[in-house]
């Protein structure tokens, strides 16, 4: 289990209105309970259920007191509309609301509660009370059918309280050339992630204070255990594990009130001969523990990739959408094995950030940034330019996302679910070969047509539900997708057809 993301304790509300049986909500409460039981979801059950706005508050109470951070309110039947949408605005956590199905044409007289036409009422009564609620897709259903939305939630529920208590922390301004990864930091207060942005040389101060530290040799062991045969420059692993606990002290030393650390931070070009190495392996160890480290001073990566964190409980990973696949590799290793084309196809690239337990164990090992050695070693043995962990991404399904800020503050997110190929890419960095379908119009119409950046965040899963439900409870105006071809883009040409390749 990772670290740095919030655990959700979930309580149940019933609420009832006063001209139907109060015994009906409480006994269909008891049964999404024992169904929420079986699948293994804890669920607090509030004894008090809801007629009226003082019970509201005594419910709310009840819910507070046994530490819960998540609520479902549930309509047991219709419901009371302003108490049921008042407990919103009282809990002060993440709220799903769903109503009880009918259960049986046996009993449609004292036993009808009417919920799904309640549930409607409940929806108005949120807006005009301005009330931010997840409701599920069809939100009326039996105690097991409650149990899957409540399984759904979790997840949302997870990723909203955690960027409630998420602070952002860069170290120095981007990268020339790289403004793209810009910044506007309006939308992150709009959303209630705090941010605090320092200088490289604050860091660095830090870092050389932490020379010497005792706790040094227990991480070089890790990194040592975690590398295994692919630790190709034991050398510098002092000086990693170094940088690493300067991270790890800084985040627990600044985050304030706050209870969530991610970070942003400059990578290049000044940063390897100041400290004498390249800090991806850092932060690819750094995001494996749940404490995301963009590169770039990418500050809404970061908070993307803090957002997938919560959402799948696992590692995730920031990559450039980098380069198109050769035809040549296409045709020999993927044509005909997977229903894509070589548009659907592209490579995931980043120097060696992304977490061990993402790559395929052949090949993978600490190696040398070779761009930069390039740029600052003049293509000679490497020295500061050492650190990256380097490797293909181990197969298997992904979703390739982002929550961005425009220049003039407003959100926007793309969410495009596809997969790792097991097919080798035949070149360097934390690199794989993902299959996105009808990826070649999503690139046009979406990344270019919309001015996205070049990194997109990625969560080894397809999380894709739970995504959007988490960008439309923030408000996020524009959330974009891959669509089918059935489904044209506003900007899609409808006469693009290359007649010249007939």
């Amino acid at each position: 289990m990772i670290q740095n993301v919030p655990e959700v304790k979930l309580g149940i509300i019933a609420v009832s209105r006063d001209c139907f049986v109060l015994s009906l909500s409480e006994k269909r409460r008891a049964a999404v309970v024992a169904a929420c039981s079986k699948k293994g979801l804890a669920l607090f059950e509030a004894k008090t259920t809801v007629e009226n706005e003082k019970d509201m508050l005594k419910a709310v109470d009840e819910v507070k007191a046994a530490g819960c951070n998540a609520l479902l309110v549930f309509l047991g039947n219709f419901g009371p509309e302003t108490p049921e949408t008042l407990i919103a605005r009282y809990f002060h956590g993440p709220v799903m609301y769903a109503a009880a199905a009918e259960e049986t044409g046996d009993d449609l007289i004292n036993g009808r509660g009417d919920a799904y036409c309640g549930m409607l009422n409940c929806s108005y009564n949120l807006g005009i009370r301005k009330l931010k609620a997840v409701i599920p897709e069809y939100p009326v259903g039996t105690a097991d059918d409650i149990a899957c939305m409540v399984a759904d939630f979790v997840p949302v529920a997870r990723a909203l309280i955690g960027l409630k208590g998420l602070k952002l922390i860069t170290f120095g301004p981007r990268p020339q050339d790289f403004f793209a990864c810009n910044a506007p930091i309006k939308g992150l207060y709009d959303i209630g992630v705090e941010i605090e942005e320092n200088s490289e040389l604050d860091l660095l101060v830090s870092y050389k204070a932490h020379e010497g530290d005792s706790r040094i040799a227990d991480v070089v062991k890790d990194m040592e255990k975690e590398l295994g045969e692919g630790n190709q420059f034991p050398d510098i692993l002092f000086k990693l594990a170094q940088f690493e606990l300067t991270l790890l002290d800084w985040a627990e030393q600044h985050k304030g009130v706050r209870k969530y650390v991610a970070f942003a931070n400059k990578c290049w070009p000044a940063f390897p001969k100041a400290f004498g190495f390249v800090p991806c392996y850092v932060n690819s160890r750094m995001s494996s523990h749940g404490y995301p480290v963009s590169c770039e001073v990418d500050i809404y990566g970061a908070l993307s990739e803090y957002i997938g964190a919560c959402v799948a409980q696992d590692a995730v990973t920031l990559l450039d959408i980098n380069n198109s696949v050769p035809r040549d590799l296409y045709e020999a290793d993927i044509k005909g094995k997977w229903n894509y084309t070589l548009k659907d196809t592209f490579m995931g690239f980043h120097c060696g950030n992304t977490p061990r337990c993402k790559l395929n164990d052949k090949d993978t090992a600490l190696k040398f940034q070779l761009i930069q050695n390039r740029t600052l070693e003049n293509g000679g043995t490497p020295d500061f330019t050492r650190g990256t962990l380097e490797g293909d991404i181990a197969s298997g399904p992904i979703t390739f996302f982002r929550l961005h800020g425009n220049p003039d503050g407003s959100l926007q997110a793309y969410i495009a679910e596809g997969e790792v190929l097991p097919v080798a890419t035949r070149s360097f960095g934390g690199i794989g070969i993902f299959a996105i379908s009808e990826m070649g119009r999503f690139y046009r119409h979406v990344l270019i047509a919309k001015r996205y950046p070049h990194h997109g965040a990625v969560a080894f899963g397809k999380f894709g539900k739970t995504l959007f439900t988490v960008f439309d409870y923030l408000g996020v105006p524009d959330i974009a997708f891959n669509q089918p071809a059935t489904m044209p883009y506003k900007t899609e040409n409808p006469f693009a057809a290359c007649h010249c390749c007939k």
